[in-house]
């Protein structure tokens, strides 16, 4: 109660604000008609969620114009669910993932009062609902269309028939709800008739049966998730006769193989995206029966697969439209690895991560990629076997927006600047273990790459505050990870907190030199911060409780944080209403109370109680950690 008393004095300030503002003498935005008002809105977009809040504060009519215009949300915590109807009428899409307690009675009492607006409701990272509660949003909004409940894992059958009244849902996911089984997915294929994607990944109970039945009623079907299936080319017959299929994920399905695939009597024209990684036992014969008219096919993933020989890559050559290829973990020949990029001049993404038999493809390969592949926008090399003689080579690539060279140890500044220079449309850079990279070529890539929206520098003992200062001019940063990164210390990291407003993810683990100063410009300037993991830093309970300030927070790893004591973290949990999950030595576990662990459980938090010792330091290549013997102190 006390917490929704705080919400109601949040809207009350907010409205106290545009009052005061509406105050002033000859206010310019009296003249502003509701269209215009909504016009502006439209163009800021929901990058920014605080231009909105901005916005509103403006004046009485913003608050009043910005609450009408709000057509999409997400709530900040499950206290505020109550509240939400009254200042925005007119939700038609509804993400709560950042709120992990929704149970059937908040469920119902949104869905009443949205039934006429709400078409789409994200549950994916929610608990405590049931088929009661979906039963009520089903029932009151009945232009219902889209329903994510990934990871709830306690959903039954019934609550797949609660799902099968939708009958205009066109889009739902269940990956991961394991208690599902065929009955419910045919309940789901009868009364969902205009279902156009559907995700079942890890749902182990549903077999060929229930995919069958999804295939034969629901003929509209463009994206189809059956990963980690047991099912067999028996339910692939009736699936590759989907004549709208585009998007077919079969990861991780063991049934599926070549001799299974030989016998299907046709493949399906209309598909664009193809996933078979983690499938072993399908090379590229299987592959070839899978896509034998298959013309369209713009994606193909075989990740963790057959072995990349000449024959499959010669079998890529008559895809003219492929676009994406990921091969990672794969054993790649130097034979296919030419066969494969000599061809492909509109390949936009390129993934060869953990490549087996990586020192065995020449380099005149590598530099194929910079000569043939120029439109590319996503490249995977990590853990390969390149040089800056490579990276000069991919530079060529200007319109990369994504490049990942973790643990890549011949790479170095050298080679790293090319890319700050030419790929100026960069927004993720992975540099992982690739310890040869130091402070002046990210600060090349700061400078020439000013779109960043994620970096990984982890284990770099070459990196310190400096480069930090030079990421703190890339406004747009969500993720940085600096684990293992011991000479960084709160002052870079208070250059960023000011400098990237939106970061969101933030991996410090290992950095010694990190101490409260760190936590409280993190407090006051990073209020999108949702996931961190501060173990071994020098933190202290004035930290901690500073951290729980954050409204967004939902994920913290807590381990081996010599400065904090029981009484500190309790108090800094209890702070943070919106934790997803907490990761903390077990040793905590016998110290708190069990109603305090019970109490915030119930809110929805998972708990990981973990028991390893302290890793104390880093053997000299980087590697291999040393153990010591107590699982505590600094």
């Amino acid at each position: 109660m006390k917490k929704l008393k705080n919400m109601e004095g949040e809207e009350e300030e907010d409205a106290a604000a545009a009052a005061a503002a509406d105050d002033r003498p000859n206010n310019p935005f009296d003249a502003l008609t509701e269209e215009i008002i909504h016009l502006i809105l439209d163009r800021l977009g929901d990058d920014d969620p605080l231009a909105h809040k901005s916005f509103s504060l403006a004046c009485k009519s913003f608050l009043s114009a910005e609450s009408r215009h709000r057509r999409s949300l997400r709530p900040r915590c499950s206290d505020l669910l109550p509240l939400i109807p009254r200042r925005y009428p007119f939700i038609s899409r509804l993400d709560l993932s950042l709120c992990p307690r929704v149970d059937d009675e908040a469920l119902a009492a949104l869905a009443r009062s949205w039934s006429s607006t709400l078409r789409s409701v994200d549950l994916s990272r929610s608990r405590f609902f049931g088929h009661a509660g979906l039963s009520s949003l089903v029932a009151n909004c009945a232009g219902l269309v889209e329903v994510d409940l990934s990871n709830a894992t306690q959903l039954t059958d019934g609550a797949a028939k609660a799902i099968a009244e939708a009958k205009n849902l066109e889009r739902l996911r269940m990956g991961r709800c394991k208690l599902i089984t065929d009955m419910g997915v045919g309940c789901i294929a009868v009364g969902c008739r205009k279902l156009t994607l559907l995700c079942l990944k890890w749902c182990l109970r549903v077999s060929d049966l229930g995919v069958g039945l999804i295939a034969m009623k629901c003929a509209d079907m463009r994206s189809l998730d059956l990963s980690y299936l047991p099912i067999t080319e028996k339910s692939l017959q009736p699936v590759l006769k989907l004549r709208n299929l585009e998007e077919l994920i079969l990861e991780g399905c063991p049934g599926v193989h070549d001799d299974g695939l030989a016998t299907l009597k046709e493949s399906c024209p209309s598909l664009k995206v193809l996933n078979l990684s983690n499938c072993q036992n399908v090379s590229y014969v299987g592959l070839s029966s899978l896509t034998s008219e298959a013309q369209c096919l713009q994606q193909l993933i075989l990740s963790y697969g057959s072995p990349v020989t000449a024959d499959l890559g010669k079998s890529l050559h008559k895809f003219s439209g492929l676009q994406v290829v990921r091969l990672d973990a794969c054993m790649v020949t130097c034979s296919g690895m030419k066969e494969m990029v000599n061809w492909s001049a509109c390949l936009k993404e390129l993934s060869l991560s953990k490549m087996e038999l990586c020192t065995l493809v020449s380099t005149d390969a590598y530099l194929l990629i910079g000569q043939r592949c120029q439109n590319l926008e996503e490249l995977d090399l990590t853990d390969n076997d390149i040089d800056d003689e490579v990276l000069m080579s991919i530079s060529r690539c200007s319109k990369l927006r994504i490049l990942k060279l973790g643990i890549c140890l011949k790479v170095t500044d050298d080679g790293l600047k090319h890319i700050g220079r030419h790929c100026l449309s960069l927004t993720e850079l992975d540099l992982y273990r690739s310890m040869g990279i130091t402070d002046a070529s990210i600060a090349e890539i700061a400078l020439g790459c000013p779109a960043l929206e994620m970096i990984n520098m982890a284990y770099n003992e070459n990196v310190t505050d400096a480069a930090l200062i030079s990421l703190s001019k890339c406004p747009r940063l969500k993720a940085l990870e600096i684990r293992g990164c011991p000479y960084v210390s709160s002052i870079g990291l208070s250059a960023i907190a000011r400098g990237c407003r939106r970061l969101t993810l933030l991996d410090i683990k290992k950095c010694y030199n990190i101490n409260d100063n760190g936590m409280l410009s993190l407090a006051q300037f990073s209020p999108n911060l949702r996931q961190i993991n501060l173990s071994y830093c020098s933190v202290t309970d004035v930290g901690l409780l500073a951290l729980a300030s954050i409204n967004c927070l939902q994920i913290m790893t807590i381990l081996h944080v010599a400065g904090l004591t029981q009484s500190g973290l309790a108090a800094a949990l209890l702070a943070c209403r919106c934790l997803l999950k907490v990761k903390l030595h077990m040793s905590f576990k016998s110290s708190f109370p069990e109603s305090l662990i019970s109490y915030i459980e119930a809110r929805g938090c998972v708990f990981q109680w973990r028991d390893k010792v302290r890793q104390v330091e880093m053997d000299p290549k980087g590697w291999k950690l040393h153990m010591s013997k107590s699982p505590y102190g600094a």
